[in-house]
């Protein structure tokens, strides 16, 4: 293999790996944060007990997702430093951004989450958990600036030595994608933690362990999990709108759509067999025209419109795109199912769907990795969308044996990080919320 698939290879490891713990991040401070507002409003000593268990478990996340995710900004400078050189006017105050207004706000607030229960006054330790809510995701909200400004560039201009210049610093951040991925990004974050929190307390309910504040912390999973793929629903139809007005390729590629017409099927399942240009499956016809502005025959572009060495691959890209949806439309029937048997009373008795709740836990990150499979292969050849190619954005003197060898080190210390947090997490999930 050379430089260049290696470098896409690590890059595409080590962002992956570390994204695992900001999906959990963001919904469980989201938690921690209703918990402890129930709590200072009602004086009920079972909401502390959560708000102090989801804070250890924070902890632990936001120190692994902190270490791998120093990884990703450095990379740019090795791998990637024709990339850096290009948009390095563009990139730094963005990235800046997030250090110093998100990242530096949400570490110090973590550390009051989880030392200063009885060294700071409870309104005082509210506001703690206020703080690290909006610290948490105004640093995912910087680093989804960054990220789609790669998708759909603004704001800029190119100088005479092909370098990118910043022109509007306004434009660059609400650049035409960033309001529909944030918002796409973050509730699938929420999404993660609603089963986070309902396949954990399903476990302690189905075991008759802690009681009372299992059954609340189950009552609390259970209605984010019933709410948050709902509104999702909303969100990603938007951002879907979004990907077929501003990068049509990969939204032909996400259906495996060749060739432009009226009518287009949405497919539910299939395989795309790029050298014949035909995608096989199952598919409602019409459906993807009528998705996009509710018009059965609204034309949608194919990817028989564009050069082929601009097209990503686009099996793969069908294919996680799809997984992606599947579990999103299995989310809304678990949330619902769970909604009904809360709102009926048989939640804490019904052991079938209590049983099966920890183990859906893994599905989340699955969607997540899909979805960004999906944005950043669909994307491809392009590290900046219309402006730059991947090729053409890697370190030209970093080897390929260079490379093999660092990606080697990272998968080890990767999977003895993970080994590690699995159990600790273990570790504090069998401690329990009445753990001091």
């Amino acid at each position: 293999m050379d430089a260049l698939l290696l470098a896409r290879i690590q890059f595409a490891f080590t962002i992956g790996f570390h994204f695992l713990f900001p999906a959990m991040t963001l919904g469980t401070a989201l938690v921690i944060l209703i918990s402890e507002t129930l709590h200072l409003m009602k004086k009920d000593d079972v909401y502390r007990k959560i708000t102090d268990f989801f804070a250890r478990l924070l902890g632990l996340i936001f120190v692994v997702g902190a270490a791998t995710g120093i990884v990703m900004e450095f990379s740019f400078g090795t791998n990637w430093s024709q990339y850096s050189r290009t948009v390095g006017d563009i990139f730094g105050p963005i990235l800046a951004a997030e250090g110093v207004i998100a990242f530096f706000l949400e570490s110090v607030f973590v550390g009051v989450l989880i030392f200063g229960r009885k060294r700071v006054s409870p309104k005082v330790y509210w506001l703690a958990a206020l703080l690290v809510f909006i610290g948490g995701h105004l640093s995912a909200f910087w680093i989804i600036v960054a990220n789609s400004w790669m998708q759909t560039p603004a704001g800029y201009e190119i100088d005479t030595a092909g370098k990118i210049i910043l022109t509007s610093f306004y434009d660059a951040v609400f650049n035409p994608s960033m309001i529909a991925r944030f918002s796409h990004t973050v509730l699938a974050s929420w999404i993660t933690c609603a089963v986070m929190v309902s396949g954990i307390a399903g476990y302690y309910v189905r075991k008759g362990l802690h009681g009372e504040t299992a059954r609340t912390m189950l009552k609390i999973g259970i209605i984010l999990l019933a709410i948050t793929p709902l509104i999702q629903l909303g969100a990603a139809h938007g951002h879907a709108i979004q990907v077929i007005d501003t990068q049509p390729v990969k939204a032909a590629a996400m259906e495996g759509h060749f060739k432009t017409g009226r009518g287009a099927p949405l497919y539910v399942i299939g395989y795309v067999d790029e050298g014949n240009e035909k995608t096989y499956g199952i598919y409602i016809p019409k459906f993807f025209s009528f998705l996009y502005n509710f018009d059965f025959n609204s034309e949608i572009k194919g990817l028989k419109d564009f050069p082929k060495e601009n097209w990503p691959p686009v099996n793969v890209v069908f294919q996680s795109y799809h997984i992606m949806v599947g579990l999103g439309m299995f989310f809304i029937t678990l949330g619902l199912l769970g909604m009904w048997l809360l709102w009926t009373g048989k939640i804490y008795t019904a052991k079938w769907y209590l049983f099966w709740l920890p183990f859906f836990i893994p599905l989340p990150h699955l969607a997540h990795e899909s979805g960004w499979i999906t944005a950043e292969v669909g994307r491809q050849p392009w590290i900046i969308y219309g402006l730059m190619k991947t090729a053409d954005a890697a370190s030209v003197v970093v080897s390929a044996g260079e490379i093999v060898f660092s990606l080697v080190m990272f998968a080890l210390v990767y999977l003895l990080l993970f080994v590690m947090f699995v159990r600790l997490f273990v570790k504090i999930v069998k401690q329990g919320p009445a753990a001091p």
